[in-house]
């Protein structure tokens, strides 16, 4: 009797070792949670029912592109418990109602919007915030752009004047780049020191697409992507193209969870 209670306690004493170690790791470690959607001016969807397509997913933040302008975001976030939003200025191409936006459930702060230039349609822009998650600064970026080639499109223009600006540890780009992976475009922005979640998820982009989610016949492939900057060590543990039985925009929502360290290793 007096082995099994030793041998009891040295079980727990054990456990309780091991329960340290898995939550001294976890303490290292922020994981965030993060969506991208073309909405399409909100034509097919109010922002009440994106909302509640968004629920199951306990985000952090959001980009939207082809935005309402006004308080159509913030309504958004009401439905989600988010309270923090941030509108552009610009409209894609000057159509109407076509804002790039930020919706974040902790305090915005450094808002901007960046001016884009090059091949395709114009004006296109890029928003950007700050914002801390468990206490980590984040910098969040929500994007529409036309597609390009390699140095002669707004994805060229993010990659080498917008993003060697910015003095944030953790970087995080979505949006509507209007490519796939393996183009001349997206190339350029992993050069700039970007990653695709796609990669860390392993999914199989060439039998997949995000728009026309209205019309699949017209279906042009995966060209909604979410980024983080590799200089940050973080990597992508879940995420996917979210499948809707009626779709609430011609784009299909995409989501991310990535996982950044608290402390960034610094290179020599």
């Amino acid at each position: 009797m007096q082995m099994l209670r030793v041998s009891f306690i040295v079980s727990l004493f054990l456990a309780s070792l091991a329960l340290s170690a898995s939550g001294s790791a976890a303490d290292k470690l922020v994981t965030v949670r993060v969506a991208s959607y073309n909405v399409e001016f909100s034509k097919s969807a109010t922002p009440e029912q994106i909302g509640q397509m968004f629920k199951p997913y306990k985000l952090d933040l959001i980009g939207f592109d082809e935005s309402p302008d006004g308080d159509w975001t913030a309504r958004v976030g009401k439905v989600l418990g988010m309270k923090y939003s941030f509108v552009g200025k610009i409209s894609s191409a000057n159509h109407k109602d076509k804002y790039k936006t930020i919706l974040s459930r902790t305090p915005l702060e450094k808002t901007a919007e960046y001016s884009l230039k090059g091949r395709g349609w114009n004006p296109a822009s890029v928003v950007r915030a700050v914002t801390k998650i468990d206490g980590v600064s984040f910098a969040f970026y929500s994007l529409h752009i036309s597609a390009s080639g390699k140095k002669d499109g707004h994805a060229y223009n993010l990659a080498t004047e917008v993003l060697p600006k910015e003095i944030s540890e953790r970087v995080i780009v979505v949006g509507d780049f209007n490519n796939k992976i393996g183009d001349a475009a997206m190339d350029t922005i992993e050069g700039s020191g970007m990653r695709p979640t796609w990669k860390d998820l392993k999914i199989d982009l060439s039998t997949q697409f995000t728009y026309n989610a209205l019309n699949p016949k017209n279906s042009v492939g995966v060209i909604d992507h979410i980024f983080y900057n590799t200089s940050s060590g973080a990597k992508a543990t879940d995420g996917s193209i979210i499948e809707l039985e009626k779709p609430l925009s011609d784009h299909k929502p995409i989501w991310a969870e990535i996982v950044f360290p608290r402390e960034i290793e610094k290179t020599k």
